[in-house]
């Protein structure tokens, strides 16, 4: 068996980050990859925007171009079989073996689909998905999208010339990454022909009662693929059959209940919808669609496919047999403050872990791209440290939860707890919207800001990263805070 001081286990941006890192701090030693494609992901045109904001691309690239770029990254093109901590050993699918000092487990996670085995239910989370996802767009009439995550949010806004249904189990679109303010911000640009005029909305205060609903487990897809990132539709043709631009309707607070096939279909003798218009009386479907999506709402919907974008699952399951892994409640494999797993001299980093420490108060942990990145290099920072006896710090990058994005193109840039992630009823928000031009929303506990969702180019994010960050009290300042006419930066220098 080949031996080396370090293994990572994936070829997505944790895995990549992780043995890049290790490369760099051991240039003597080998560093084994293993990854089951032929391609892996690798952050490019990195920016520190600012001190834990951080803007990337990721591309494709052959894994031979790494191994050119770090002669010491030796890739390994094979699927682990299983793990074997106890003697340090991993077994591949081609049935090699590999001995490890240090491994580190980046193996992220599968689309969660909403019904196993379904021809016509697509899981959208990589870019093998999205491929075969447009193949199939380019001869629909209508599809049905489930999710309300990014994925969903930017699918349903990219599509044109195909009806969408879109169904949603929250009360607003784009849930995991803003309220419902925002998505009324947005909505209008799901059905915009052409740019509305900015019309000044007022600023406006508001305290929040009830509770959130937790995320309920769903089955998983055994598809693995490296996650899609924020630009992932780019150079995608993302257009059905119809020559009309939008068509969007969206049926909130509802899950898919049950698919039927057409012959079911007809067999149960029920009444399907048409795609409904402003206004009108919606009329049962003449039409006959391949498949049909009943939803718990009691409303049932044809359509030529269904895509599922309702989040992922922690690809854990080729590494828990033979071994005693602590699982978190979301299914992912839990880690200490230095990306420590349960097992002796096993790391994980990315989708695949869950953050098993005592957070600081203003960071969680999201299934994104900026996280996986970040947490692949402090976990070679980690593995380092320990091989040579040093203490580390925890990183900086968990001191503050920092993401910034694209929706319906327009910058987006989460702070904190954005959502009021955690803080019950105790919070108030401020708010400040410019329809069409931007949206501007904190949240404020004891007089401090704790989270901020900042929608357009608002350049306020360095100054609320400080305020978060300091926890300066803002009281004295009450909704001037806000005010456009005040620059709020000669305040908080």
């Amino acid at each position: 068996a080949a031996r080396s001081r370090f293994a990572v286990v994936g070829g997505g941006i944790a895995g990549v980050t992780c043995a890049q890192k290790l490369a760099t701090d051991f240039p003597s030693e080998d560093i084994f990859l293993m990854t089951a494609s032929s391609v892996v992901k690798a952050v490019t045109n990195f920016k520190q925007v600012s001190k834990t904001l951080e803007e990337f691309d990721v591309e494709e690239q052959p894994s031979s171009l790494l191994e050119k770029r770090y002669p010491n990254i030796k890739v390994i093109q094979s699927g682990v079989k299983q793990l074997k901590s106890d003697e340090h050993k991993i077994l591949t699918e081609d049935g090699k073996q590999y001995i490890y000092e240090k491994l580190c487990l980046c193996a992220g996670a599968k689309p969660k689909l909403i019904f196993e085995g379904n021809p016509y239910v697509l899981g959208i989370r990589d870019t093998d998905s999205a491929q075969a996802f447009q193949k199939n767009l380019a001869q629909a009439e209508r599809i049905v999208v489930v999710g309300n995550g990014g994925i969903a949010l930017e699918l349903v806004y990219e599509i044109q010339g195909c009806e969408v249904i879109w169904a949603i189990k929250d009360k607003a679109i784009g849930n995991t990454f803003f309220d419902a303010g925002a998505a009324e911000f947005l909505i209008p640009k799901l059905t915009a022909e052409k740019r509305e005029t900015p019309i000044e909305c007022k600023r406006t205060k508001y305290t929040v009662g009830g509770s959130q609903e937790k995320e309920r487990p769903a089955a998983a897809s055994d598809k693995v693929g490296s996650a899609l990132g924020p630009d992932w539709h780019e150079g995608l043709h993302l257009k059905g059959t119809k020559e009309f631009s939008h068509k969007v309707h969206i049926e909130t607070v509802c899950e898919v209940k049950n698919i039927h096939f057409q012959q079911e279909f007809v067999q149960l003798q029920r009444t399907s919808l048409t795609f409904p218009k402003e206004g009108k009386h919606v009329e049962p479907d003449q039409v006959l669609w391949p498949v049909y999506v009943e939803l718990t709402n009691g409303k049932i919907y044809g359509c030529d496919f269904i895509v599922s974008a309702t989040g992922v699952v922690p690809n854990v399951k080729p590494f828990l047999d033979g071994n005693n892994f602590a699982v978190g409640e979301d299914g992912g494999l839990k880690v200490d403050e230095h990306m420590h797993t349960s097992l002796p001299d096993v790391y994980a980093a990315g989708d695949i872990c869950t953050a098993a420490w005592e957070p600081s108060p203003m960071w969680h942990q999201m299934r994104l791209w900026t996280q996986a990145r970040q947490m692949g290099w402090y976990a070679a920072k980690c593995m380092a440290a320990d091989t040579l006896g040093e203490s580390i710090d925890m990183d900086f990058s968990f001191e503050l939860f920092a993401h910034v994005t694209r929706f319906f193109n327009y910058k987006v840039v989460v702070l904190g707890k954005y959502n009021a992630q955690g803080l019950g009823s105790d919070h108030e928000l401020m708010l400040r919207c410019t329809k069409g031009q931007e949206y501007v929303k904190v949240v404020m506990q004891n007089g401090r800001m704790v989270g901020a969702v900042l929608i357009g180019e608002t350049d306020l994010e360095e100054t609320f990263e400080n305020l978060i960050l300091n926890q300066m009290d803002l009281s004295a300042y009450g909704e001037d805070l806000l005010n456009p006419g005040i620059d709020i930066e000669d305040y908080f220098d």
